[in-house]
């Protein structure tokens, strides 16, 4: 069965929409809670059903503090209408559901399923348990019952896709509760993600970005520590794959063959997002993180030896426990020797069940905000200064969908250079469709995209455009969008320096 087909629906049982939380793994684990939604009989909601479905899932995230009011703040708006529509369910995975179980329902015993980051699978089971036995059913399991891409998938984009390698993490850092909420690290048969990989090329997908929690340290459950380089190098010889990019690195495992992988194959993009977290060797040894300033400013420099293009993000939290004045300025001192594209700034919150939440030193908020709007400021500086180089550059554009929010009142399309930046372009006479590819030249540069404001320089028509344009002429009479919240389905995007509710944890 390919990568987005589903099961054939005996009857319609009713309209579904997920909420989605947190981080790409939540993302791609919703559209897998999509396709076994589908596959068992439900329709998607309209977009903006806002809770007007027969079945609502909540996919959680559990890296903020604030994660688990948010959640109950959403429930509790449903409970009313959940009163006024009998056999409406309310289920709740992910994260916090597998941190908190069986508070859940005891907080909100309206829910009717609550299933863990581990059996997603289950779903369609549970919730038709809970609808005969007429009572909650809440099914957390220890280990991974099935990997996730096994499972039926709704994909949202028809030319960009994820590809999970691995799930879990091996890693220790003390602000982190994702491993163990998500396990240790398994890694998948490379054989089932290279074959993954040309069943989505063949249904039209130009563009895949591997996924894993710490997707640099695949192979580590075989020992083969170039495991990760020799699968970005396999991506290189599957023809029709335009594009690939993968999140998130961690700096430990960012060897030198990954290096020279991303340099010699010409489809693997000039992109890379390396997580920094602080610039301060004490924070970095507080925070657990096994590498230092020194190796992370090497890995920058071999990659811009061996990449002069490439543009390089990061993550990076701000007030960690015991964080001086100092600490800071090293953190600072970093960001300008690195020169990032971007950088997906954090202030510091606990968050519960991790060592940080109890360490001493808590940096009163005050400070936290004061140090982060001169971390913001320095970071803003910076992306301006390296996207001016960027104008009188001539690009090759793989045209987006939805990404340009002013596009229609300005007469432009928006699409993603090979390094993931984000460029809108005047739009041509000739008709171009997301996942086609065009090239410009750039004429303006801001903080946070560039424009191509000249005529279009060419249009090629892909199979990814083909594939979109199939896929909207048979949605056509169908409703479109579920909502999946944050972050954006399809190709992965940078986002302006903010503080935001990813977990920072790579």
């Amino acid at each position: 069965m390919s990568s987005s087909d589903r099961s054939g629906p005996v009857g319609v049982k009713g309209t579904y929409e997920v909420r989605t939380y947190g981080c790409q793994m939540n993302v791609h684990d919703s559209e897998r809670l999509s396709g076994l939604l589908e596959g068992a009989g439900y329709e998607r909601a309209p977009e903006g059903s806002d809770g007007d479905a027969d079945v609502v899932v909540f996919n959680t995230c559990a890296v903020r503090e604030n994660a688990d009011n948010r959640l109950y703040g959403n429930l509790g708006r449903l409970a009313p209408m959940k009163t006024k529509r009998p056999g409406m369910q309310i289920a709740v995975g992910g994260c916090l559901a597998q941190k908190d179980r069986d508070t859940i329902v005891k907080k909100a015993p309206w829910v009717d399923v609550v299933f863990g980051t581990h059996n997603i699978g289950k779903l369609p089971v549970l919730l038709e348990r809970a609808r005969v036995q007429e009572e909650a059913q809440v099914e957390i399991a220890e280990s991974l019952e099935a990997f996730p891409s096994t499972l039926p998938t709704r994909r949202e984009s028809a030319y960009a896709a994820w590809v999970s390698i691995s799930v879990g993490c091996n890693n220790t850092c003390t602000f982190c509760i994702v491993p163990a909420l998500r396990g240790k690290e398994k890694d998948r048969r490379t054989g089932d993600i290279l074959a993954e990989i040309e069943t989505l090329v063949g249904e039209g997908v130009s563009e895949i970005t591997l996924l894993g929690q710490n997707v640099n340290a695949y192979g580590s459950d075989i020992g083969d520590r170039e495991a990760f380089s020799k699968l970005l190098r396999a991506c290189g010889k599957i023809e029709g794959l335009e594009r690939v990019r993968f999140t998130s690195p961690h700096p430990r495992d960012f060897t030198d063959d990954v290096i020279a992988a991303m340099a010699e194959t010409p489809n693997v993009m000039p992109q890379l997002h390396m997580p920094l977290q602080s610039g301060s060797d004490p924070v970095l040894k507080a925070m657990r993180r096994s590498y230092r300033q020194d190796r992370f400013l090497g890995i920058i420099e071999k990659v811009r030896a061996a990449m002069p293009d490439a543009a390089i993000s990061t993550d990076i939290i701000i007030g960690f426990p015991g964080e001086t004045e100092e600490d800071f300025e090293q953190t600072m001192h970093v960001v300008r020797e690195a020169r990032f594209a971007n950088a997906f700034t954090f202030q510091y919150s606990k968050r519960p069940g991790t060592p940080a939440a109890t360490m001493e030193g808590q940096i009163p908020k005050e400070v936290v905000q004061s140090r982060y709007e001169r971390l913001v400021a320095l970071q803003e500086e910076i992306s301006w200064e390296e996207n001016k180089k960027q104008v009188g550059r001539t690009l090759e554009l793989m045209v987006a969908e939805g990404e340009g929010r002013k596009d229609g009142a300005t007469h432009r399309l928006s699409g993603r250079a090979p390094d993931n930046r984000l460029v809108h372009f005047t739009k041509p006479d000739t008709e171009v469709r997301p996942g086609d590819v065009v090239t410009v030249e750039i004429t303006y540069a801001a903080p946070h995209h560039l424009l191509a404001e000249g005529a279009v320089l060419g249009v090629r028509r892909t199979g990814a455009g083909d594939a979109w344009e199939k896929r909207n002429t048979e949605a056509a009479a169908k409703p479109a969008g579920v909502m999946l919240g944050l972050p954006k389905i399809g190709a992965p995007e940078p986002l302006p320096v903010a503080s935001g509710s990813g977990c920072g944890c790579d």
